[in-house]
């Protein structure tokens, strides 16, 4: 199937260079090109100071990737052994956020170098640097930032980018939406958005855009606020795109649809859902911490009202919370085919946290998003779930998403007098073993009491043979974990001195060493508690406790 899919991919690609990559295509793309935006919108999100003091000496950071170039010399926009994800970063202009947040004269010259030299390199399409995605945000970029890097320039140099701006979103009007989804569909529609409300007679790529993603965003923003790729930073930026679009529309006096302004109303609260007590995100289905800050940011702009959700059915993830302990489950099925591209096989995977602390979590992801990171931290093991036979719960491809995977998942919530009980279950083991997975996910009214039971329960009608089982629970690097109780027991004790004490029954517990990368570039070491044993024929049950150790009077 990859192979047809390669073969397929080759002769669209040959088909989009001869459409596009002529001469006689630049022709068709020239017009009237505006001289001045019509409005400026706001742009109030932080950039990086560091990031941009290094891109200043010429050290590029993006997508987990760190290439050095000579900052006197014309830069190359594709240089010898980036990664994709890292040259479609460079030519997004996300990090001009990062010299703005530098300040002063170097700086600006700087970005306007840097836009110069783009010009000079990328001024007719391509394949990558014009992709839809890429230029729906490099278009939304240039003018929200207008003001930082063009507002004061020479004639010359605003002549040139409000050319290549008409350009660009003639193009991508002609291309969107394409077989764009999800997320990347999104932000080319912002880019088409923006500049068709931003630059003068271009109105008619703005309204068109705007009826594109009325249509779009029942789909994508499911009734519980959560976002279709079941991704809490894709939920972070997706809300941030529609923020960016509302705040457009307001300069430029254009109505707001009642649909984007409930999909940011509704995606707020969801947000909020996935934040751990130190204020950055759970790590689901290639999600990352993200920084506070933008958090921050993203919610305040949003002026949304809204407490956390308790729990999220549609999006699929149940969140338990009593005394200073917080319980993140994820009980959904992964996303459709399509929209799949960061999925993790994660299905019933738990992350805890106490106050300001994370306690367990999953792996997190790599910024790269692809390669041997990319199959490690998507698969089973790297989540806080149980694993059979060292065979991941959904099929994670080569080149990205998911194929085989669960068909069925389903859960049940219960409350009373401040405990709560959440049961799931998935089938992604049926098949292969025989096997289904049920978690029930017990977190009493104080917080102190963590209990859960992992059962892997025949299928009707199977005749599952034994395997191999191991119930993970991978550790924030904050954490220390030791045996105790001749190995009965595991202590933990977190940065801030607080200890709690695991138990389990029904299997044999055993410390391993873990990674974790839910931010920064590299991994950083922790630990896993491994709950090992074999399964028989008629399944069986583990039955663990997590609580609270009282410190002596």
């Amino acid at each position: 199937m990859s192979g047809v899919r390669g073969t397929f991919g080759r002769i669209k690609d040959g088909v989009t260079q001869i459409a596009y990559g002529n001469p006689l295509y630049a022709l068709m793309l020239g017009g009237r090109a505006p001289t001045t935006l019509a409005v400026v919108p706001p742009d109030p999100w932080p950039g990086d100071a560091t990031d941009g003091s290094a891109l200043l000496a010429g050290v590029l950071r993006f997508a987990g990737q760190t290439i050095a170039i000579d900052p006197t010399a014309e830069p190359r926009w594709r240089p010898q052994g980036a990664t994709r994800r890292w040259i479609d970063d460079f030519h997004r202009f996300d990090w001009m956020r990062d010299l703005r947040a530098v300040g002063g004269d170097m700086a600006r010259r700087r970005a306007r170098v840097l836009v110069w030299s783009w010009l000079d390199h990328n001024g007719g399409w391509n394949a990558q640097s014009w992709a839809p995605p890429v230029l729906g945000a490099r278009i939304a970029n240039w003018i929200g930032l207008h003001d930082f890097y063009c507002a004061s320039a020479d004639d010359d140099f605003r002549a040139r980018v409000f050319d290549s701006l008409a350009r660009q979103v003639r193009h991508l009007a002609r291309v969107a939406p394409g077989p764009l989804d999800g997320e990347e569909l999104i932000a080319a529609l912002k880019g088409l958005i923006y500049g068709g409300f931003c630059l003068p007679d271009h109105e008619k790529a703005g309204y068109e855009a705007l009826k594109l993603l009325e249509r779009e965003l029942p789909r994508q923003i499911l009734p519980d606020g959560g976002h279709v790729e079941r991704n809490p930073s894709i939920q972070l930026r997706v809300l941030r795109d529609l923020i960016d679009i509302r705040a457009v529309l307001r300069v430029a006096k254009v109505e707001v649809p009642e649909s984007l302004q409930h999909a940011i109303d509704r995606m707020t609260p969801a947000l909020r859902f996935f934040r751990h007590g130190d204020g950055g995100l759970a790590l689901f289905n290639g999600g990352r911490e993200e920084e506070t800050a933008l958090v921050d940011t993203v919610l305040a702009q949003a002026d949304a009202r809204g407490r956390p959700l308790k729990s999220a059915p549609h999006t699929g993830f149940e969140r338990l919370i009593a005394g200073r302990t917080l319980v993140l489950l994820d009980t959904g099925a992964p996303p459709p085919a399509g929209l799949d591209e960061l999925a993790h096989a994660g299905t019933l995977s738990m992350e805890v946290s106490v106050g300001k602390e994370r306690l367990i979590v999953n792996c997190g992801s790599h910024p790269s998003r692809t390669g041997p990171w990319r199959r490690a931290l998507a698969g089973t093991a790297a989540h806080s779930t149980v694993v059979i036979a060292d065979t991941n719960s959904a099929e994670v491809l080569e080149e990205g998403g998911l194929g085989r995977r669960p068909s069925h998942v389903s859960c049940e919530r219960q409350e009373a007098d401040g405990a709560m009980l959440v049961v799931a279950t998935h089938n992604g083991y049926s098949r292969g073993f025989g096997f289904i997975h049920r978690r029930r996910v017990y977190l009493a009214d104080n917080g102190e009491d963590l209990r859960g039971e992992d059962m892997l329960e025949p299928v009707i009608g199977a005749s599952p043979t034994g395997q191999p089982f191991a119930i993970r629970f991978h550790l924030h690097p904050g954490v220390q974990a030791s045996l105790i109780q001749g190995g009965a027991q595991v202590l933990l004790r977190t940065a801030g001195g607080a200890g709690w004490r695991m138990r389990a029954t029904g299997a044999l517990l055993e410390l391993e060493e873990s990674i974790y990368m839910g931010s920064g570039d590299e991994p950083r070491r922790s630990t896993q508690i491994v709950m090992n044993g074999h399964t028989g024929p008629e399944g069986l049950t583990v039955k663990w406790a997590l609580r609270r150790e009282r410190k002596a009077a």
